[in-house]
């Protein structure tokens, strides 16, 4: 029986070839796994870095720039931010693992939703982080309790007469962190449990669930710290709190949005136009090196048949397309709007069933 031979040239240095015959060697299962799993495990190592450095980022942002000027963000440590004013006693870090963890238990049995290990580490990892930086700032438990920002780092930090700067500076920590957390594929656990059982017992659209439950935990924050309720709070006009709470929460989804999908200046361009208008076909394919898709249709009015051009481009190449629109089709329509992704050939890879989009 003969045996298949596979011919492989090798190059010299000296540029020439030299042709060899010899088996092709067979890969062993052990080598073939050991080749296959290191790219994944580096790429879960690195993950595991990206969301510890994100962690950090989050306890940061809240332990200097939010927490101690009783912002409530919403979500599990705005919640916890509330709960350490009337339980001072207890860390905000602390009551993030209270209500976290029944969270997570709760998807887990009623959404049948698998707690992934990622997402459990940085669950259990932010609060540590916020606990122990709070120990750290602050040099008494008496401070400690109060979240004075007068007494952390001897004074050398108070924002309390730039609270706008701190809502600033707090936000785009947090933001920052989270989109890193959330570029790894895991969460920090989250309200958006609750909205999702709200969707499935209650028929409420996530959407507004998500909204429902943010604005209750603000709500929440205007009785406990803004009005005073459950508290004794020396400091007037805290109802104003809620104003800059609700700044924290939209500076925190656009930096958490930018951070974790990237700038979007993709354009999607329609050009409505004569159907015979070939000029503008071959400017788009050979000069803009683009294509397009052509809808045929035709004119409401003049009934005449008609050809829409739907493309995408970049931002900086609409100019360049609607120039030339009006130079060689001036009678076209040409519509632009903003493509918040695009993938497919020459754009973005579609993302895998792991990946996560912010919209």
């Amino acid at each position: 029986m003969q045996e298949n031979t596979a011919y492989t040239s090798l190059h010299t240095n000296s540029g020439t070839s030299v042709s060899t015959t010899g088996k092709e060697p067979a890969a062993t299962p052990n080598s073939r796994t050991a080749v296959e799993s290191h790219p994944k495990l580096r790429s879960n190592a690195m993950d595991y870095i990206t969301i510890t450095l994100g962690c950090l980022i989050v306890s940061v942002g809240f332990v200097l720039f939010i927490s101690p000027y009783k912002f409530v963000p919403g979500g599990v440590f705005g919640t916890s931010i509330v709960l350490h004013n009337l339980m001072p006693q207890f860390q905000v870090g602390t009551f993030s693992y209270v209500i976290s963890i029944p969270l997570l238990t709760a998807s887990y049995f009623l959404l049948g939703k698998g707690i992934g290990a990622k997402t459990l580490y940085a669950t259990l990892l932010t609060p540590f982080f916020m606990n122990a930086l709070s120990k750290m700032v602050y040099p008494t438990p008496e401070a400690l309790h109060q979240l004075s920002p007068a007494e952390m780092f001897g004074g050398r930090l108070d924002l309390s007469d730039n609270l706008i700067l701190a809502v600033v500076l707090g936000s785009v920590m947090i933001g920052i962190g989270s989109g890193f957390i959330m570029k790894s594929h895991s969460t920090t656990g989250g309200t958006d449990i609750v909205a999702m059982l709200m969707h499935k017992y209650l028929r409420v659209r996530f959407s507004n669930a998500l909204l429902a439950v943010d604005a209750t935990i603000v709500g929440f924050g205007l009785l406990v710290i803004g009005f005073g309720i459950g508290v004794d709070l020396e400091t007037k006009n805290t109802w104003m709190l809620s104003g800059y709470s609700l700044i924290c929460i939209f500076i925190m989804s656009r930096t958490l949005a930018y951070v974790a999908s990237g700038s979007k200046n993709n354009k999607l361009i329609f050009v409505i136009t004569r159907k015979d208008d070939d000029t503008l076909r071959d400017y788009i394919i050979h000069r803009l090196d683009r294509t397009a898709t052509v809808l045929d249709g035709e004119g409401l009015y003049s009934r005449g048949e008609k050809q829409t051009l739907m493309m995408m481009v970049r931002m900086r190449e609409v100019e360049a397309v609607t120039t030339a629109v009006k130079t060689i089709s001036p009678d076209a329509f040409v519509i632009v709007t903003d493509a918040y992704d695009a993938y497919g050939k020459r754009w973005k890879a579609f993302p895998d069933k792991h990946s996560i989009e912010i919209r």
